[in-house]
């Protein structure tokens, strides 16, 4: 059995006045993965680890207790 034809047999399962929510979420899903084809990817630089090292100490009292 295809995913297809299980998606379509649980929807069936599903009450007929839950079916607009079920077709909303369809609908807004399927318009999402139209809007990720538009998009550039984006590409992300790594940035170097320790860049500010030496700018910032962590303040003794970070490691007592919570009140």
């Amino acid at each position: 059995m295809l995913i297809q034809d299980q998606i379509i047999e649980e929807i069936k399962k599903i009450p007929k006045d839950k079916h607009a929510e079920i077709y909303d979420l369809v609908h807004y899903f399927r318009l999402g993965l139209s809007q990720e084809k538009q998009r550039q990817p984006i590409t992300v630089k790594q940035r170097p680890i320790g860049l500010s090292k030496g700018n910032f100490q962590v303040p003794g009292s970070f490691f007592e207790p919570l009140t």
